[in-house]
C-alpha cells in the first residue's frame, strides 16, 4: 500500500488481481481519520475464522429457539445437515475447494458476521473460496482485502446469495427446514460456495472481510491452483434424476480422453443431491472393447476416505481420487468403474452421454478384468465429471486441486448445449466436434496439445435454467450457462480458454437478442475476470426445425452480428463484444443460398443438429492459435 497526505485526506493505492497473474490499480480517497482506522485493522492481529465466530446458525430440532441466524429466529437444521452429510468438522470439497464445516456443536457460535474481521489465511492459489449465507432478504455485497506475504494487498467483491430466497441453481446445499422458535417450516435452506480470483504466485497471509453485517461466513480457504494436471474429459451435471435404483452394484463408465499422461486421477460429482452417496472401491483402464479392459484395471484410492476403502461424498460436495501412476493414452477410451455399496435411488447425472456405459450385478466389480458381470446398459454418465492426467514432475503432492510444481499443458473448455454435446452424432463413435477437435489438437504442433473438456448439456440455455437446480427431475437441460459457469468452467482444472457456443435454445424459447446478448456479455466478463480467454461462436441456422420461425432467425442473426462485431476490442471500451476470437460457426453451417437454413450435407435430418459431417465441418474449421 503506498499512502499520501492531501490535506485531511489520504488517497490508498490498492492493487487488484486477476487470475492472469496481472494486477492492476484502483487508487481511493478517504477521509485522515478513516485512513487511521485502516491502518490500525492493517495491524490487527488476523486470527483464524473460528476464534471470530460471532452467530449462531444452527440449532437442533428439539431447541429450534437455540440458535438465531437472521435477526429473526431462523436457523439451519442440525439434523438435516447431518442428513447432507455436513457434519461438525467434516472437509467439504466444493468447486474445488476444501472448506471445513465449523466443529461447532447446535446452539454454539459457528459462523462471522462480516465487519471487517481480520482472518488468518494462508496459502497460494487461484481463488479464495467462501462458505456464505445472506440473511438480509436479498444479495449481500461487499468489498475486503487480501494481505499477501509480499506485503501487497488486493481488493475483491464478495456476493452471497439469501439463505432463503436466494437461486437454488447455484447453491452448494439446500436443506428441506428452516427452524423457528415456533416450530419447524418446511422451506429450503441454501447455502452457498463463492470464490473470488487471487494473484497467482503469490501467497496469502490474511484476509479482511467485507462490512456487511447481514453476509454470514462460515468457512473460507485458499484454492490451490491446478498446476501440473490437465483435464482430459469432462461432463457436466445436466440435472439430477431417478436411476436403477442400484444396490451394491458397480458402474463402468467409458469416456473419450482429450490429452494424455503418466498419472491420472477422477473426479465424482454430487451436484443438486440432498444426501450423500458411498463410493466403494474404484479403478481405472483402458477399453479394449465394451465392458473389456485392456489389461486388468488399476485401483484408485481416496485420500479423504479416513483410511476405508472409497469414499462417501456429501450432498453438493466433489471427490477427487489420489494421483494415481497410470498411462492415460491420449485421445482413446478409458473404462472408470467405481462401486455403489448402498442404496442409490437418484443421482446427478450428464444424460447425453451418446456413449454406451455398462451396470453390473450385485456386487463390487470395479477391479475385474472379465466384462461377464456387466449385463447392463445405460447412455448417461452419473456421478462422474473429469479426469485429469499430470506430466508426473510433481503433479499430484498437493490438496483438492493440487499445488503441484510445473504446469499443465491447459485446457480448452466447451460451454455449449446439444449441438456441443453430440446429439445426432454416431453412437460410441465419439464424433462430437470437441472429441474431433481434441484429435486435430494432438496431431499438431503449432499449439500446445491442450484438453479439451466438453460441458455442453443438451437444451442448455444462457439466461435460463431448464432444470431448476435442486431435487429429483426428468428434466435434464440444465441450468443456465450463467448459473453453473463457476462449477463447469471457472473451477475446471486448468482452464485457460472458454470457447461459448450457445443461444439457439434461448431464442427458440422466446428470449430477446438482447437478453442473450446481455448473457454472454456476462459470461465473458465473468470468464476475463478471472483470467480465461473467450471465444464466442456464432449461432447456427436451424430454419425447417418447428421452434425456428422467421422472427427467431432474425433474433439469432441480431445475437450473431453482435458477436462479430468486436472480437479483438477492448473488452471494456464498449464497442463491440470484445471477445478474444470468434468461431463463425454460422458461416460454416449455412447454406449459401438460403442462410437461414442449414446445408444438407451437414444436416442430420432435423434442421437444428448438424450429423457427422456437420460436425466435422466445425471441428475442422477452429484456428487453433485462438485457443
Amino acid at each position: 500500500m503506498r499512502r499520501r497526505v492531501w490535506g485531511t485526506a489520504v488517497a490508498l493505492t490498492l492493487l487488484w488481481a486477476t487470475t492472469a497473474a496481472t494486477v492492476t490499480t484502483m487508487t481511493v480517497t478517504v477521509p485522515a481519520s478513516a485512513a487511521s482506522q485502516t491502518e490500525s485493522q492493517a495491524k490487527e492481529r488476523p486470527l483464524p475464522l473460528d476464534q471470530l465466530f460471532d452467530n449462531t446458525a444452527v440449532s437442533d430440532d428439539a431447541r429450534p429457539a437455540g440458535a438465531d441466524f437472521d435477526g429473526s429466529g431462523g436457523s439451519l437444521s442440525a439434523q438435516d445437515l447431518t442428513a447432507a452429510g455436513w457434519t461438525p468438522g467434516r472437509s467439504l470439497t466444493v468447486q474445488g475447494a476444501s472448506l471445513t464445516w465449523p466443529r461447532r456443536a447446535p446452539g454454539e457460535p459457528d459462523n462471522v458476521r462480516a465487519d471487517g474481521q481480520s482472518v488468518r489465511v494462508r496459502g497460494h492459489g487461484d481463488a479464495l473460496a467462501f462458505l456464505v449465507a445472506g440473511t438480509g432478504g436479498g444479495e449481500e455485497s461487499g468489498t475486503g482485502v487480501v494481505r499477501y506475504r509480499d506485503g501487497s494487498r488486493a481488493s475483491y467483491r464478495l456476493t452471497a446469495s439469501d439463505w432463503r430466497g436466494g437461486p437454488l441453481a447455484t447453491k452448494a446445499v439446500a436443506l428441506p427446514h428452516i427452524n423457528t422458535p415456533g416450530g419447524q417450516l418446511a422451506e429450503k435452506a441454501r447455502l452457498y460456495v463463492v470464490t473470488v480470483p487471487l494473484a497467482r504466485g503469490r501467497a496469502v497471509d490474511s484476509v479482511e472481510l467485507p462490512r456487511t453485517g447481514d453476509l454470514h461466513v462460515f468457512a473460507l480457504s485458499v484454492r490451490p491452483e491446478s498446476r501440473g494436471w490437465t483435464g482430459s474429459w469432462a461432463a457436466s451435471a445436466s440435472g439430477y434424476t431417478a436411476v436403477g435404483p442400484w444396490t451394491d452394484r458397480t458402474l463402468r463408465l467409458v469416456v473419450h480422453t482429450s490429452a494424455g499422461g503418466p498419472r491420472v486421477r477422477i473426479r465424482l460429482d454430487n451436484t443438486f443431491a440432498a444426501t450423500p452417496v458411498r463410493i466403494g472401491g474404484a479403478t481405472v483402464a483402458v477399453q479394449a472393447s465394451g465392458a473389456s479392459p485392456r489389461g486388468a484395471p488399476v485401483p484408485l484410492s481416496f485420500r479423504d476416505s479416513g483410511g476405508s476403502e472409497g469414499v462417501e461424498i456429501p450432498a453438493g460436495a466433489q471427490a477427487f481420487s489420489d494421483p494415481l501412476g497410470f498411462d492415460v493414452p491420449a485421445d482413446s477410451n478409458l473404462l472408470v468403474s467405481f462401486h455403489l455399496p448402498g442404496t442409490v435411488t437418484a443421482a446427478p447425472v450428464h444424460s447425453l452421454a451418446v456413449q454406451q456405459s455398462y451396470v453390473s450385478e450385485p456386487g463390487d466389480h470395479a477391479a475385474d478384468a472379465a466384462p461377464d458381470a456387466y449385463t447392463s446398459t445405460i447412455l448417461n454418465w452419473p456421478l462422474l465429471t473429469g479426469v485429469d492426467v499430470a506430466d508426473g514432475r510433481g503433479a499430484g503432492q498437493g490438496e483438492g486441486r493440487g499445488d503441484e510444481r510445473g504446469d499443465g499443458l491447459g485446457s480448452v473448455v466447451v460451454l455449449g448445449d446439444s449441438i456441443t454435446d453430440g446429439e445426432k452424432s454416431t453412437r460410441d463413435a465419439n464424433r462430437r466436434w470437441p472429441n474431433l477437435l481434441a484429435t486435430r489438437l494432438q496431431k499438431q504442433s503449432v499449439v500446445p496439445r491442450y484438453g479439451v473438456l466438453n460441458h455442453g448439456i443438451s437444451a442448455n440455455r444462457v439466461v435460463t435454467d431448464r432444470y431448476p437446480g435442486d431435487g429429483v427431475s426428468t428434466d435434464t437441460g440444465g441450468v443456465s450457462a450463467l448459473h453453473r459457469l463457476d462449477r463447469d468452467v471457472l473451477a475446471q482444472t486448468s482452464a485457460r480458454t472458454v470457447v461459448v457456443f450457445l443461444g439457439v435454445n434461448d431464442v427458440r424459447w422466446g428470449a430477446r437478442a438482447e437478453q442473450v446478448v446481455d448473457g454472454l456479455r456476462e459470461v465473458a466478463e465473468r470468464a476475463r475476470g478471472r483470467g480465461l480467454r473467450v471465444v464466442a461462436a456464432t449461432i447456427a441456422p436451424c430454419e425447417g426445425e418447428a421452434r425456428c420461425t422467421a422472427e427467431v432467425d432474425a433474433e439469432r442473426v441480431a445475437v450473431n452480428q453482435w458477436i462479430r462485431s468486436g472480437a479483438g476490442s477492448d473488452f471494456g471500451s464498449g464497442s463491440g463484444s470484445g471477445f478474444d476470437g470468434v468461431l463463425d460457426f454460422d458461416a460454416v453451417l449455412r447454406d449459401p443460398g438460403h442462410p437461414s437454413r442449414m446445408r444438407s450435407a451437414y444436416d442430420s435430418g432435423d434442421h437444428l443438429h448438424p450429423g457427422d459431417a456437420g460436425l466435422a465441418a466445425l471441428a475442422d474449421s477452429v484456428d487453433l492459435e485462438l485457443l
